[in-house]
């Protein structure tokens, strides 16, 4: 009864500030305010304010709200680790059955390397004299940039 009456006091409140807001010209604001000022209007005449009500003073939701609570956060730690493992249960064990079935060739004694390591010799590059003055002013403008 108290949280109805409160709620119709802040509609017409609400409604008040619209209209001297109106009267100053600013019809944009004012209608956005009258908006604003008849939603807990609407809520009281739908009965939401009287079902919060009874919710707020009720053990028995404020326990279904804890165990809402309680589920929420298991599924967001599951997710957690699901992805710092790497995905579901079902995608580790095909990853694993693929990493075995390529991780040794069919004549090798030992196991062949993988996509995942590099190795440490590179292509030579061309000596600087070779390259004379036509890549030099190229050169310039890259380390200019930073690149």
């Amino acid at each position: 009864m108290i949280a109805e009456t409160v709620c119709s006091a802040v509609a017409v409140a609400g409604l008040g500030i619209a209209a001297v807001t109106a009267y100053r010209k600013r019809f944009l604001a004012a209608a956005r305010m009258a908006a604003y000022s008849l939603v807990p209007l609407g809520l009281v005449m739908t009965g939401i304010v009287e079902w919060l009500a009874d919710t707020a003073f009720s053990p028995t939701a404020w326990a279904g709200f804890a165990v809402l609570g309680l589920s929420w956060m298991l599924f967001a730690s599951t997710r957690a680790v699901e992805r710092r493992r790497g995905g579901t249960r079902k995608e580790r064990k095909e990853a694993r059955a693929a990493g075995r079935s390529e991780a040794v060739a069919p004549t090798a004694s030992a196991p062949s390397l993988g996509q995942g390591s590099r190795q440490a010799t590179r292509p030579a590059t061309a000596p600087r004299a070779e390259a004379g003055d036509d890549f030099g002013d190229i050169e310039a403008i890259l380390k200019k940039h930073g690149i």
